[in-house]
């Protein structure tokens, strides 16, 4: 069984591949842009949905056009370009964080603070609660990898280089990124362990996937994405640990300040990974 490719592997065959590639090599970077960028969606949601005011309805509404516009220029573009890529995770983790909002939240008092009786325009959100929330997402995504294996097409996202395999992949991402903010609020206001508690969780099975790497027997693919998957828990509970009053276990930050901060540090990573990636197109042999 192949082991995860940290680095690119500098063969012919791969060289040849790289110029084709339409998605990025998962190395250490990638990860913490992935954990950036899903934190940032945590925060940048909120700030859309709660402190805006906009409410979870149109938040998502809102949001998931956008993920429509990212993802067509995504899905156009001739091969990789990092600004791109990550636009498309920025957005989904952004619309997962109010998709999952509206469907497991409610106009409770529980999830309105502050005396309020309503945010924003129009339904307050479905009410299913995190568990029922979670349980319908998974099926979803079980269901999207199983028409996904029976196109034949590959799971490794190094591999990905057709428009088909592409669109799957960005059908998964987007349920995934919901599913992680569910699990991911689910951790910080409903098991007792809190934001600092859930993150911490997460933290820790993450590692223990770091440490499955090296058992031959474990597919380098489920590997990838399982820890996709709890990233965005990650994000979730890293969102709220930064955003949140301290009387509910935050740090008070604001939706705002963090998400500004949270930005610069993802564009700074991207803009890094763009300059990386035009010098190594400069570098292929042509011809």
């Amino acid at each position: 069984m192949e082991r995860p490719e940290l680095l690119t592997d500098p063969s012919a065959a791969n060289r040849t591949r790289s110029v084709m590639k339409r998605l990025p090599e998962v190395t250490l970077a990638f990860w913490i842009m992935k954990i950036a960028a899903t934190t940032l969606g945590e925060t940048a949601g909120d700030l859309f949905a709660q402190t805006l005011g906009l409410g979870y309805f149109l938040a998502t509404v809102a949001l998931f056009l956008l993920f429509v516009v990212t993802l067509v220029a995504q899905l156009g573009a001739g091969r990789y370009h990092p600004f791109l890529y990550w636009a498309v995770i920025l957005s989904t983790s952004m619309a997962g964080t109010t998709m999952s909002d509206f469907m497991n939240r409610d106009a409770g008092a529980k999830y309105l603070s502050g005396g309020a009786t309503s945010l924003g325009w129009g339904p307050q959100g479905l009410g299913l609660g995190y568990p029922a929330g979670a349980a319908i997402l998974v099926s979803v995504l079980l269901a999207v990898f199983a028409v996904w294996r029976l196109t034949g097409t590959t799971f490794r996202i190094g591999d990905i280089v057709t428009f088909r395999a592409e669109a799957l992949f960005w059908s998964a991402i987007l349920v995934s990124n919901t599913l992680g903010t569910s699990m991911g609020d689910f951790l910080s206001d409903s098991s007792g362990l809190g934001y600092g508690g859930g993150a911490l969780l997460v933290t820790g099975a993450l590692a223990v996937l770091v440490a499955l790497m090296r058992v031959p027997v474990v597919p380098n693919v489920l590997l990838f994405w399982i820890a996709f998957v709890l990233t965005r828990p990650l994000g979730a509970t890293a969102g709220d640990l930064l955003t949140k009053p301290a009387a509910k276990g935050g740090l008070n930050l604001g939706t705002m300040g963090s998400s500004a901060v949270l930005l610069a540090v993802l564009v700074g990573m991207v803009a890094h990974a763009q300059i990386r990636e035009r010098r190594t197109a400069t570098a292929q042999p042509r011809g």
